[in-house]
C-alpha cells in the first residue's frame, strides 16, 4: 500500500530531515516491498513548490535509497508508492505539482475515460498515467471554479467523484507554503492525525517518527520548539494522541495551525470499489504491507 506523510508547521519554516525508504532491515528489502517510487515535496522560501522524485525502485538506486533528505519548509508532504496505474516513470510519481500546489494520493479511481472528459481542458495538467493526478487535475479544475477556494474545490471535486466514478479509496494530502488539507474516503485505509505541541508529550523533545512498516523516517529537531500538525498512513510513534480522520471527513490546517474538520461525504461510494474488482496489480498495490 502506498504511505502518505504530511506535515504542517504553520507559517513557521522549520528543517526537517527525511528518509524515504528508512528500516531495521535493509532498504533495499524495504523497497521491493514498494518498488515504485517515493518522493518529498517542500516550499521554497519564495513559495515554489519543489518536488524530488524518484521513480524507480530504491535497490536499483543505491545513492537515492540511502540519502537523507534535508529541507526547510512550513509544510512537507512524503510519499511511498506502489502503483495502481500508470509505470514506473517520473511524470507517474507522487508528489505532483499543479498551480503552485503539492498533491499525493492513496487509491484507486476507476473509469478515467470518463474523468478525462470530465476535465476538459485541465486535460494538459496531467503529464502521466494516474488516476491520481488526473484527480488532482479535477481538484484544480474545481478550485479554479469556486474563485480559489481550495477546500470548496477538494470538496466538489471528490463528490463529483464519488457521483460519477467507481471508488476503491480516495486518501489526499494537498499542500500550499503554508496549509495543509488532508481526506479520509471511505473507511478503505487509514489516515492518521496528529497534533503535536512543541517538544511533544514529554516537552523539549525534537520530532522523529519512523512508521512501523519502515516506509518514511522524518526527523526535526526544531520541532522542540515549534507546534506542529502531522497527518500519516499509519501512527509514526507511541503517542496516545494519534486519531483516524473518519470516513469522509476535509482536514484543514491553516498557517496559524488552526484544524478546522468537516464530513463532506456521510455516505459509501456510489459505484464502490472491492480488492475483487481490481486487476492483480492494483489489487497488490492496496494490501496493507
Amino acid at each position: 500500500m502506498c504511505r502518505l506523510f504530511g506535515l504542517s508547521a504553520g507559517s513557521q519554516r522549520v528543517r526537517a530531515t527525511f528518509w524515504l525508504l528508512e528500516a531495521p532491515d535493509s532498504l533495499a528489502e524495504q523497497s521491493r516491498r514498494d518498488p515504485d517510487g517515493t518522493g518529498l515535496g517542500t516550499f521554497s522560501a519564495d513559495g515554489v513548490a519543489e518536488v524530488e522524485k524518484q521513480p524507480m525502485a530504491a535497490y536499483e538506486d543505491e545513492k537515492f535509497a540511502e540519502e537523507a533528505k534535508e529541507r526547510e519548509s512550513a509544510t512537507f508532504l512524503a510519499h511511498v508508492r506502489y502503483a495502481s496505474t500508470g509505470g514506473l516513470e517520473p511524470r507517474n510519481t507522487h508528489p505532483f505539482t499543479q498551480h503552485g500546489r503539492i498533491f499525493a494520493h492513496n487509491g484507486v479511481l476507476g473509469d478515467l475515460k470518463t474523468l478525462d472528459r470530465a476535465l476538459g481542458d485541465y486535460g494538459s495538467l496531467v503529464e502521466g498515467d494516474t488516476d491520481s493526478e488526473r484527480l488532482f487535475a479535477l481538484i484544480t479544475k474545481h478550485i479554479d471554479q469556486r474563485d480559489g477556494d481550495i477546500g470548496a474545490g477538494i470538496t466538489s471535486a471528490v463528490r463529483w467523484a464519488e457521483e460519477h466514478l467507481p471508488v476503491y479509496a480516495v486518501n489526499l494530502i494537498l499542500t500550499t507554503p503554508t496549509q495543509l488539507w488532508a481526506l479520509r474516503y471511505p473507511g478503505t485505509h487509514d489516515l492518521f492525525v496528529l497534533q503535536r505541541a512543541a517538544g511533544g508529550p514529554h516537552h523539549g523533545r525534537h520530532l522523529e517518527h519512523v512508521s512501523r512498516a519502515g516506509r518514511i523516517r522524518a526527523r526535526s529537531g526544531a520541532l522542540a520548539e515549534h507546534p506542529a500538525v502531522i497527518v500519516a498512513s499509519e501512527r509514526m510513534d507511541e503517542n496516545p494522541a494519534w486519531h483516524n480522520l473518519r470516513s469522509g471527513e476535509l482536514m484543514h490546517v491553516d498557517a496559524d495551525l488552526t484544524v478546522t474538520r468537516r464530513l463532506i461525504l456521510d455516505r459509501p461510494p456510489r459505484h464502490r470499489l472491492t480488492l475483487d474488482d481490481l486487476g492483480a496489480h492494483a489489487r497488490a498495490s492496496q494490501c496493507t504491507r
